[in-house]
């Protein structure tokens, strides 16, 4: 691999997928910077500091499929051993419904907890056993993309049966309500996460803030390798320039904007951030239109500090007929006791209640289903209402490569096979960072 000081790589924006393309291409010795306009790390998986307790800024479950996000934790100094509580594949909604599979192999794993789940006739069970065997036999592919919903339908599966189990899986899955939601995305998670091996479906619940996990330690490992990265450093303007790029910086320090000429540019940023930067350039406008048009999705993350003896049944517990959908105990995934986050995914008549409003109805809701007395002593809403893209049928989503060769997208909001989740961020970051380092041969 050359090392030529012509080669020099921008990435705009320092979440998962930027900071996966900056490992990527520092391992693989091209020059590169990251400009991050925020003070920190993550995007949008990162760390939040209140009431001196650090939170995150929406939970997030990887999966032991999640090879490329689990690679680079490691490459960059993390440990999946130390920095995740691994639990085999378990959804639990409290006194209502429990899938959880035995140590066989995939997907005999699967198929036995569904023989086995609590809370489902036996029909039920046999129903959703015969609709996973279904999936394997068409290699779980459609000959079009329809909604969950329909496919659902399809196979018979009931209303209590998608209730219970197909929608669950479906929001923390995809985002994205199952009338809309694309089932060949969703085929894609269950082919990976359920049709591998058995540790594919197991769920890694992060002991740290998703800062911490992997973006501080990859600016680490690029620095080490000669990389640049700069937080508090917006990029205000792409401007090509012959058979390079510039960049229009401008660092939240001071009141004056910098120019630099770069070989390539991977924008990595959030949708609505990359449409408005592409906007401007004539060869972007196009893509520029179609990044604008992707419709999104809300999660909101409900923090509730209760004293420190309170503990969930389990370190992550689902609610149903509640708004709140899951709850996690961060006591026993992260040592923080009595630190409760309540996820509510995918819009929902809950965007409509105040911040304050919704915390005392999250902390009634666990009160009557689990029967707990103690009141929280301080919460923390934290609503990202574009949280992730609307992964809906037939959703047309940006390639990697635009018009001009030498200025690429990454984001989890990517043509591929994957919902908006942090593997199809880490994968989309990887692939701009090879497709790169491939011209420099």
């Amino acid at each position: 691999m050359s090392n030529n000081k012509n080669h020099h790589v921008a990435i705009i924006g320092g979440g998962y997928a930027g900071m996966a393309a900056a490992v990527t291409l520092a391992a693989a010795n091209v020059p590169v910077t990251v400009f991050e306009s925020a003070k920190q790390l993550g995007g949008r998986a990162r760390g939040v500091w209140h009431n001196d307790v650090q939170l995150d800024n929406g939970q997030h479950i990887l999966l032991g499929c999640y090879h490329h996000t689990l690679q680079l934790i490691e490459q960059v100094g993390g440990s999946i051993e130390h920095d995740f509580l691994r639990l085999p594949l378990q959804l639990t909604l409290h006194n209502r419904f429990e899938l959880k599979t035995p140590h066989l192999p995939a997907p005999l794993h699967l198929l036995a907890g569904l023989l086995n789940a609590k809370g489902l006739s036996l029909g039920e069970r046999l129903r959703a056993a015969r609709f996973m065997l279904a999936l394997g036999r068409i290699n779980f592919t459609l000959p079009r993309d329809i909604s969950v919903l329909e496919v659902l339908r399809i196979h018979d599966q009931g209303d209590e049966l998608i209730r219970l189990l197909w929608e669950p899986l479906c929001i923390s899955a995809l985002n994205t309500p199952i009338h809309i939601a694309s089932a060949q995305v969703l085929l894609h998670v269950l082919r990976d996460s359920l049709n591998g091996l058995r540790s594919d479906s197991d769920m890694l619940l992060p002991r740290i803030d998703f800062t911490a996990l992997f973006p501080k330690r990859a600016a680490q490992y690029v620095k080490q390798l000669n990389g640049t990265v700069r937080t508090a450093c917006s990029v205000e303007a792409i401007i090509p320039n012959g058979n390079k790029i510039e960049l229009i910086t401008h660092p939240t320090t001071i009141a004056s904007t910098h120019t630099q000429l770069f070989s390539h540019v991977i924008c990595a940023i959030t949708p609505i951030a990359a449409a408005r930067l592409f906007r401007t350039v004539p060869q972007l406008a196009l893509i520029a239109e179609q990044i604008a048009a992707i419709p999104h999705q809300p999660i909101y993350t409900v923090y509730l500090q209760y004293p420190e003896q309170m503990r969930l049944p389990q370190p992550m517990l689902g609610l149903d007929r509640c708004f709140t959908q899951w709850l996690f105990d961060k006591g026993q995934i992260a040592g923080q006791h009595g630190l409760i986050a309540a996820v509510i995914s995918a819009q929902g008549k809950h965007q409509n209640l105040k911040h304050e409003l919704l915390a005392q109805t999250v902390a009634q809701e666990i009160s009557k289903q689990l029967g707990i007395r103690e009141a929280p002593l301080w919460h923390q809403v934290i609503a990202e209402k574009r949280a992730t893209f609307s992964c809906e049928t037939n959703l047309p989503r940006p390639a990697h490569v635009t018009p001009l060769a030498n200025v690429l997208l990454a984001g989890d909001y990517t043509a591929g096979d994957y919902p908006a989740t942090l593997e199809g961020a880490v994968m989309s970051g990887i692939l701009c960072a090879k497709t790169i380092a491939s011209t420099f041969q």
